[in-house]
């Protein structure tokens, strides 16, 4: 406001060079990693979200550069906290130093024995830390603007925490190691077919269960025809962390949208799963094959896509108050 004294305002600094060539190095880093991706993107159906991940980091990063630029150009020096500073600085280095020991690994790894599921989720993880080093070190040391001392008033720790998605989200669409993926997928099986025993049984439909296949009176259904659900996990799960990033603003809010977004790709996964076993009951095992069983399987990933788009409202308290209070002062 006019009245104030111009004195007692904060003398806006220019963008250090350091910050430019944090992010510029990170984005030639997140280069190298979708180009090592691409691979699996291509061969994996699990994977073909991966080409909207380079799309959504670009979005991302664009969408917060004034609040970065902001923060890192009103950064002021600390005079308090000194010890919580130097902890952060102690973190950061370890991460930074973490990632780019597994990254190069990742990258020596590549070049003797090409594109591998290790060598990949190496490239990930290491990226993971560099990008959250790179971005803490850029950005100027110091205290933000009208901020007290402590850890959440540190210009660093906040831009660190601003590149987490852009550092991170290439951990979901990297191939997760054979051993792991099918270990997961096993288990999502045996849920799931536990599950659809249980239900029919309950509502008087005899089923046989052996392993992973259930016998009907139509002919049999592995569950694998239904799909174990490990490609709607990772899609959805990308689809969550992104809509966390972009619309909530605080911790825990992202965390349970992503918790959430877990437990409606299992949940959507499985009526997926009764409804094609209900199906095959029906119109014999033969008939759940092609179209019906494409068709469902994009449902189940609308249907999650919508669901979390329609829990935004319930974590974003504020607005849906509003909402509800139209007008009302």
């Amino acid at each position: 406001m006019s009245g104030m004294d111009s004195s007692l305002a904060p003398e806006r600094a220019a963008i250090p060079q350091s910050f430019n060539g944090a992010l510029v190095l990170s984005i030639a880093f997140m280069g190298f990693v979708a180009w090592d991706q691409h691979r699996w993107w291509l061969l994996k159906e699990d994977y073909m979200f991966g080409w909207l991940v380079p799309v959504f980091v670009a979005y991302v990063i664009w969408e917060r550069r004034a609040v970065v630029s902001a923060l890192v150009a009103d950064a002021r020096p600390a005079v308090v906290a000194r010890t919580s500073e130097r902890f952060l600085d102690f973190t950061a280095g370890a991460v930074l130093a973490a990632g780019l020991a597994i990254f190069f690994l990742g990258a020596f790894y590549r070049a003797g024995a090409g594109s591998t599921q290790p060598g990949s989720l190496a490239l990930a993880i290491g990226l993971s830390g560099v990008v959250v080093g790179l971005a803490y070190f850029g950005a100027p040391a110091g205290l933000q603007v009208g901020e007290g001392g402590g850890p959440l008033g540190s210009v660093r720790a906040r831009v660190a925490a601003l590149a987490l998605f852009p550092a991170c989200v290439w951990l979901i669409s990297a191939p997760l190691v054979s051993a792991f993926e099918n270990s997961l997928s096993l288990f999502l099986l045996r849920k799931v077919v536990a599950v659809v025993f249980f239900v029919f049984g309950m509502l008087g439909y005899p089923l046989v269960q052996e392993g992973n296949v259930l016998v009907l009176p139509t002919g049999n259904v592995g569950v694998a025809d239904a799909c174990s659900g490990i490609r709607s996990l990772t899609a959805c799960l990308f689809a969550g962390s992104f809509l966390a990033a972009v619309f909530l603003d605080r911790l825990w809010k992202k965390v349970a949208l992503i918790a959430a977004a877990l437990l409606l790709a299992f949940a959507t996964n499985l009526l997926r799963s009764l409804f094609l076993t209900s199906w095959a009951y029906m119109h014999g095992s033969d008939a759940i094959e092609g179209t019906v069983h494409d068709l469902t399987g994009f449902a189940v990933l609308g249907l999650t896509c919508v669901g979390l788009l329609l829990f935004l409202p319930l974590f974003n308290g504020a607005n849906w108050r509003r909402w509800l209070g139209g007008s009302r002062g």
